[in-house]
């Protein structure tokens, strides 16, 4: 899929000369590309024989209980991604918008990659503490919890230094002006120190996930999102404002 969307994208948006609708509508074929490939997969594969034997009317039991699951997982990874896009619209209100909407989008794209790593850590982690917990081996789930997050913290640290080591050249990558190139080498420790924190809040959202605690993890992104992190940051930008 990933080699696919590369190379519709690249005819879509340059050869085809639809821009950024290309990259949309390629964007959203790719991910039901994605559906339909592990659908095949459940449907062929050998290993799924027993896990899939066909449609029936059991399917329909026990929505109510996956229905209350999925609702709280989705109000869950919402608050989360909302946050990113509320921060957005925040440094659409700075002194020079442009710049700052600019190296905004660079740093949360490098951190967007690297959360990519984690979201593996985190599917890992909800699959091996369900699984455990499920066989009542509450030690082994500890255990798998402690060298996952360890793991995906060891990663997010070592990635997080190369970040600070290229910064002065990272963002050219994306851009060739230097005034953004410079405000995004400005930007590059508070990055290094949210790519260390995003190597450990994921591993920690799946293993509550694991544990069945959507609805629990929902409350503490609205406090630690909505609750902490906006009003602090709109609080220190009205700070700067005054004290400068």
């Amino acid at each position: 899929t990933l080699v696919l969307h590369l190379i519709l994208s690249y005819l879509l948006v340059y050869k085809v000369g639809l821009g950024l609708l290309g990259a949309s509508l390629m964007l959203s074929i790719s991910w039901w590309i994605i559906v339909g490939g592990q659908f095949v997969y459940i449907k062929m594969s050998e290993r799924c024989k027993y896990t899939w034997t066909g449609f029936t009317l059991e399917a329909f039991s026990g929505l109510p209980q996956f229905f209350k699951l999925s609702a709280a997982s989705a109000v869950m990874l919402c608050l989360e991604s909302w946050y990113f896009q509320v921060l957005v619209l925040i440094s659409g209100l700075l002194k020079n918008p442009e710049l700052a909407l600019d190296s905004l989008s660079i740093c949360m794209t490098i951190s967007g990659w690297v959360f990519m790593i984690s979201v593996g850590f985190n599917a890992a982690a909800s699959v091996r503490v369900s699984n455990e917990l499920g066989a009542r081996n509450p030690k082994s789930a500890s255990f798998s919890v402690v060298v996952v997050t360890v793991l995906s913290f060891i990663i997010s640290v070592i990635i997080a230094i190369i970040i600070l080591a290229l910064r002065h050249v990272i963002s050219y990558a994306f851009t060739e002006g230097e005034t953004v190139a410079n405000a995004v080498s400005e930007l590059t420790p508070l990055l290094a120190v949210t790519l260390v924190l995003n190597g450990i809040q994921p591993v920690l959202s799946g293993v509550a996930v694991g544990c069945g605690w959507q609805a629990f993890v929902a409350y503490v992104n609205v406090g630690c999102y909505y609750g902490g992190g906006v009003p602090l940051g709109v609080g220190g930008w009205l700070l700067l404002r005054l004290w400068c």
